[in-house]
């Protein structure tokens, strides 16, 4: 189950190979890197990178050389991924603390997979007030539909709109 899960989160290919040179090329305006998408990119490096951390133990600095070995990593919002990765792992502990505010059980008792959404949905709502409650709501219950549990993303709106109403009044 666990080398399951790994193969279907971990090495989950980021283009599908029926898209055309033309249809990745469309992806970009005035050859500028389409930067919603670089930046979703970069969001789901950042939850692979937790889901390893909890699963294999590995420090920011070991996530960080491993992910940008990866050829997906040229196709990220880098600089994000760099800042937020870092942030997320150096104020874990915090994070977590604030997630079990809102949460029905421990923190310990999530799935690895909505647990490092939670840690990224719960930086973004305390530490990246320019990016629109919404979004991160949206992003993270997207990031749940893709590589969480049957019926995470559920699990995940609910928790992040409740820390949304309290950490961002009034959006």
């Amino acid at each position: 189950m666990a080398r399951a899960a790994f193969d279907r989160f971990c090495l989950a290919a980021p283009v599908p190979e029926s898209l055309s040179i033309r249809q990745c090329e469309q992806r970009t305006v005035n050859n500028k890197p389409d930067k919603q998408g670089a930046r979703r990119r970069a969001r789901e490096l950042i939850v692979q990178s937790l889901y390893q951390m909890q699963i294999s133990g590995h420090d920011v600095q070991e996530l960080k050389a491993q992910f940008h070995e990866r050829r997906d990593y040229e196709r990220v919002d880098q600089g994000y991924y760099d800042e937020v990765l870092g942030a997320v792992c150096n104020e874990q502990e915090a994070l977590e603390k604030t997630i079990d505010e809102f949460a029905d059980r421990p923190v310990e008792q999530l799935d690895p997979v909505e647990r490092g959404i939670l840690l990224l949905g719960f930086y973004e709502l305390q530490s990246k007030p320019e990016i629109p409650f919404k979004v991160v709501i949206n992003e993270s219950v997207n990031l749940a539909k893709r590589f969480g549990a049957i019926d995470g993303h559920k699990y995940i709106n609910a928790l992040l709109d409740r820390a949304a109403a309290k950490m961002r009044p009034g959006g």
